[in-house]
């Protein structure tokens, strides 16, 4: 046995020795042909192998199939175009108008079915009518028009109330199907073979439709009770009836029409509460508390401790429970939820209104300590729904109702000036009501709060243009931190990055939390002066900003600012800014009451008011020029001071009264007349240029009129689109308390403008924080919009009611400079030497003159003396270099002047 093993053993072992080995060696012999592989040729393996190119087959058409196709896509553009320029149109109509078309719409199509249908008239539309509404609806196409009639009259009376439309369109939908299924079965359920006559004397092709596959399937034993139900279905949703509550809906039907008694079982002393007309009951907690007056001793202290016991729980659904909730409870709530009673804060149909009042109050009759619906509704924390706190759009005045000031204005020297009309400027839509997505906002705020166990709850929101603001009362012993510290959680639930928390609402006891609405709302400007003029504030310096949160239309007097810095990046809705309240002084004031000075660096922001009466100067557009019409505004303010001081008055409004009742004169030996002042508005469109160029002297006047200008009737509006510390300095942040910002890219400038973050959170599109002085937070708003067409119409009406009367000496500087000797003699080539190269250095430094020019410090001196006198550099500033004041682009025009080839 050994031995055979052994022998059987060893020719495998030799036999896979051999095949390693064979293997070894066939491995080593392959191993320089797995290095060096055989390639293809390139061209074989990297080529692939080409088509002959087919040549396309001629067109048996001759071309002819492309030119018909051309056409026609023509045509169906232009026609597409003219279309959507129909339906932008139809878009910016006014939408209670577009409801009116729609039930208008919907009468006369019930006229012409009526007609179709009742008296059968010759002709094409008859005929139309016949097919498809007779071959449709069958015998019944007598109640076609009535059921369209209907429905327009419901829009035309309710046109608030737009949700119980898809409701009433299903239940009705499902009422034909069954009622016109059942005819069909009822006139013997004729088929296509017995031919369309057939058809339409039954059922008609609904009722076909509807019966013919049940037939088929489970005959008619089984289709006409599935029909009933089809039928009943469609009347409960009609009437908004739950069907566990169609027993009580019919006994309260019975007792309205007389057929049932009123005598219910179960009533006992606690019915003398209900009045005899079925008004609502009296309140529980004043029976409890007369109760708990009538005890005394351990057992008033025994019924305080039950009546605590059974206040009101709620419920998962967040209805209030005051004891066992019945099916004809959750069903009357239901159906007034149906109607949109709660979710829009509507009421709901009248026969459902009532049904549901009876069977709220039979439910307080019945079950002892519960409340009526009366009842639950005066106690606000005790409602599910979140409330909309919105302010409810005011009317606003009819072109008619305008006051007094729109008609002709005497002016002095016989002048008639009449203001725009407001009629000039557009008038917006209502609006914006709760939607679906502010529900869907407050769940997601909900669910968060729930998630991370925070004691807070959503208890109204106000729905602004722009954004919606959330209100979150928080629990007892609830740090405001806790919902600080959620800001990204709510962003990432509500999905959207724009989230803003105010911890506290300004005047409430609540946290506010901001998100953008996904539909944003256009504020108008017309919307906003037509509410002013409603108010009868006739302030010529009374402007219109925009739309706040809450809804409200939001108005500032610059005279009460005193002055303003508007503020923010670059298209967030600054220029549309300036044009609101250039356009607001226009329609408001005429030129004797509000002059301007317009200062646009930019030279195209403001091109549209050239020419305006209020104009004091031509719009400014050279830095050098809004130099000097600032220091021309500081000078107006000393006169305007010296004449308040020589008459004794504080204020330029009272200087005013007392000039036009006659009480003030001019002094004796002057020639002088007396007349009022004018208020004067400065708007510097960009305060970045102008501080490039002269920051100095920009930075003097600016801080000495915001200082001092406010008795004098001179305001300031700055506009920058760079708000940072070199461009809005300390001074001029600390003189101008007013702020109204605009959408910026970095907190830092957010901080530059309100001295608070918030600006970095906006939007953008006119999305802005207004911070009036005084106020401790700011306000948001939508800030209000004129389109250029309203510009222009105001600027005309404007100009033809009069024609600019400027002033010669306002970009004209009259300070005093140093006397230095004009008299260049062998010096003009060196001055001009020395001019160009302080001029394409833009660097005025004496020892840069001596280096270069290799002259003196007495010759340098004297020549940078002589290019001061010539507005080349700046004033002396001790070791400081000179400030250049002429750019390289002017160099030609400077040294002719020296060279007195030109003057200027």
């Amino acid at each position: 046995m050994a031995s055979r093993t052994s022998g059987k053993a060893s020719p495998s072992v030799s036999g896979t020795s051999k095949s390693r080995a064979g293997r070894t060696a066939g491995a080593v012999k392959k191993t320089p042909a797995k290095r060096t592989p055989a390639k293809k040729p390139a061209a074989v393996r990297k080529t692939p192998v080409r088509k002959p190119a087919v040549k396309p087959a001629p067109s048996p058409t001759g071309g002819v199939y492309r030119l018909v196709r051309a056409a026609w896509l023509g045509v169906a553009h232009a026609i597409g175009a003219v279309l959507r320029g129909v339906g932008r149109g139809a878009r910016g109509l006014d939408p209670a108008h577009r409801k009116d078309g729609l039930a208008l719409s919907l009468l006369g199509l019930a006229l012409v079915v009526a007609a179709g249908t009742w008296s059968k008239p010759a002709g094409p539309v008859g005929g139309l009518v016949e097919i498809l509404v007779t071959g449709a609806f069958g015998r019944l196409d007598l109640l076609v028009p009535i059921l369209i009639g209907a429905m327009a009259v419901r829009l035309i009376r309710h046109p608030e109330r737009p949700e119980a439309n898809g409701r009433i369109v299903i239940g009705l939908s499902a009422l034909v199907i069954g009622v016109l299924g059942q005819v069909h079965m009822a006139c013997g359920a004729p088929g296509r073979g017995e031919g369309t006559a057939a058809i339409r004397d039954a059922g008609g092709l609904i009722g076909w439709a509807a019966s013919r596959p049940l037939i088929f399937t489970m005959g008619e034993v089984l289709a006409v009770p599935l029909l009933v139900l089809v039928t009943v279905f469609g009347l409960l949703v009609v009437t908004a009836t739950p069907v566990n509550a169609v027993p009580q809906r019919l006994r309260l039907l019975g007792v309205r029409l007389g057929v049932v008694d009123e005598v219910r079982p179960g009533r006992g002393a606690a019915d003398s509460a209900y009045e005899a007309d079925g008004q609502e009951p009296v309140s529980r907690s004043r029976r409890g508390s007369a109760g708990v007056a009538a005890v005394s001793g351990p057992d008033r202290v025994e019924e305080e401790a039950l009546r605590r016991r059974r206040r009101p729980r709620r419920a998962a659904s967040g209805a209030v429970e005051d004891g066992p909730m019945d099916a004809v409870d959750v069903a009357a709530a239901a159906a007034a939820a149906l109607d949109g009673a709660v979710l829009h804060g509507v009421q709901p149909s009248p026969l459902v209104a009532d049904l549901s009042h009876s069977v709220s109050g039979e439910r307080s009759a019945g079950v002892p300590g519960a409340r009526g619906a009366g009842d639950a509704g005066r106690e606000p924390e005790a409602t599910a729904v979140v409330p909309d706190l919105t302010r409810s759009a005011e009317p606003l005045p009819e072109p008619a109702a305008l006051p007094p000031r729109a008609e002709q204005l005497q002016l002095a020297g016989d002048i008639t000036y009449a203001l725009p009309s407001l009629n000039l400027l557009q008038r917006g839509g209502p609006g914006k009501t709760r939607s679906a997505a502010n529900d869907a906002v407050v769940a997601s705020l909900t669910n968060v709060f729930s998630e991370f166990k925070v004691d807070a709850a959503v208890t109204g929101f106000t729905r602004g243009p722009t954004v919606t603001r959330y209100e979150v009362e928080l629990g007892p012993a609830v740090k405001v931190e806790r919902i600080t510290a959620l800001t990204k959680n709510i962003a990432y639930a509500v999905a959207s990055p724009d989230v803003r928390i105010i911890s506290p609402i300004p005047g409430k006891s609540a946290v506010g939390i901001e998100i953008p609405n996904t539909d944003r709302e256009m504020v108008n400007l017309g919307d906003v002066l037509r509410l002013a003029a409603a108010a009868e504030d006739e302030h010529p310096m009374l402007v219109a900003l925009g739309k706040d949160v809450e809804g409200g239309f939001v108005m500032a007097n610059l005279a009460k600012m005193p002055h303003l810095l508007v503020a923010g990046a670059t298209g967030s809705g600054k220029s549309s800014c300036i044009n609101c309240l250039i356009t607001s002084v226009m329609v408001r004031a005429t030129p004797e009451d509000v002059r301007m000075v317009l200062i646009d660096p930019k030279r195209v922001e403001l091109t549209s008011y050239e020419g305006v009466p209020h104009l004091i100067t031509p719009i400014i557009t050279n830095p050098k020029r809004a130099a000097e019409a600032l220091q021309w505004v500081v000078r107006e303010m000393d006169l305007r001071y010296d004449d308040l001081a020589a008459y004794g008055f504080r204020h330029i409004d009272d200087f005013n009264a007392a000039v036009r009742s006659g009480r003030v004169s001019a002094l004796p030996g002057s020639e002088r007349e007396l007349q009022p002042y004018p208020y004067l508005l400065v708007i510097v469109d960009e305060l970045a240029d102008l501080m490039m160029v002269a920051p100095r002297d920009v930075e003097d006047a600016i801080v000495r009129i915001t200082q001092l200008a406010r008795a004098a009737g001179i305001h300031l509006v700055l506009a920058t689109q760079r708000p940072s510390v070199d461009v809005v300095t300390g001074l001029i942040k600390a003189n101008v308390p007013s702020r109204l910002a605009f959408a910026t890219s970095s907190l830092a400038d957010s901080r530059v403008i309100l001295d608070q973050p918030g600006a970095d959170k906006l939007i953008g599109k006119g999305d802005a924080l207004f911070l009036p002085m005084g106020a401790g937070k700011p306000t948001r708003l939508q800030g209000a919009f004129v389109t250029e067409t309203e510009i222009e119409s105001v600027v005309s009406h404007c100009k033809a009611q009069m024609a600019p009367v400027f002033r010669d000496d306002v970009t004209v500087g009259s300070g005093k400079k140093k006397e230095i000797d004009e008299d260049i003699g062998d010096d003009l080539d060196l001055l001009c030497q020395a001019a160009e190269l302080v001029v394409t250095t833009q660097f005025g430094s004496t020892s840069m003159l001596q280096r270069k020019l290799r002259v003196g410090f007495a010759k340098a001196g004297r020549l940078m003396d002589l290019m001061e006198s010539r507005d080349i550099v700046g004033p002396s500033e001790g070791s400081k270099a000179r400030d250049v004041l002429v750019k390289p682009d002017e160099l030609d025009g400077v040294l002719g002047v020296i060279r007195g080839e030109t003057h200027s």
